[in-house]
């Protein structure tokens, strides 16, 4: 209980700042993960935006990896996530082998600023170990920083209800415990073979 001296007023309610709170989540996903998110003609993603009332951007680019950035209140990311995650079980889960008997696990990868990491996995990887126990899910802290950036991937594999309550607690260490310093955001494609590739390019 809070203590009677006037240190319950921090910040309210925690459920009413946690749902006021913009949240921005950068999701690395391959070209079949996108393609299932964008669907025909961009209905998918339109569907999701309009359900969701989250912004989804997806970045541009014709590498095997994209960015899908969502932002909003903490509500309509969760939100966006949930349908991302069912449509991609949808989508891949029942795979060409036909063989959906058993629910395929999903995975999201994260693109979370390293500095936040540490607080992520905990001390002595406490942190993890207890959402990886509470949610069921599977999570996966890269040990290295993706190319050119500050950030680094984040795994979460499991069926889409554990992967939702996974990604809630992910996000609710990353609120509690804001970026060090500058974060230089990872860009897909932007590695030196790409840039000598295109390099080459201009110069035919």
């Amino acid at each position: 209980m809070a203590s009677p001296d006037g240190a319950s007023g921090v910040g309210g309610s925690p459920k009413e700042t946690e749902l006021s709170i913009t949240l921005t989540l950068r999701m690395l996903m391959h070209g079949k993960e996108i393609g299932s998110i964008i669907g025909k003609k961009g209905e998918t993603v339109k569907r999701i935006r309009e359900q969701s009332s989250a912004r989804i951007t997806i970045s541009e680019g014709s590498c095997p990896e994209r960015i899908t950035t969502i932002t909003g209140s903490t509500d309509a990311v969760f939100r966006a996530v949930s349908m991302i995650a069912f449509k991609l079980e949808e989508d891949l889960g029942a795979g060409g082998d036909g063989i959906s008997a058993g629910r395929a696990p999903v995975t999201l990868r994260l693109v979370i600023p390293a500095s936040q990491c540490g607080s992520l996995i905990g001390k002595a990887g406490a942190k993890i170990r207890e959402i990886r126990e509470s949610t069921g899910a599977q999570v996966q802290v890269a040990g290295d920083l993706l190319p050119n950036s500050t950030e680094r991937a984040v795994t979460v594999s499991g069926v889409p209800d554990t992967i939702i309550q996974c990604v809630r607690q992910i996000c609710a260490v990353i609120l509690e415990s804001p970026p060090k310093g500058a974060t230089i955001p990872y860009h897909p494609g932007l590695s030196l073979g790409t840039i000598l590739l295109s390099a080459n390019q201009v110069r035919g």
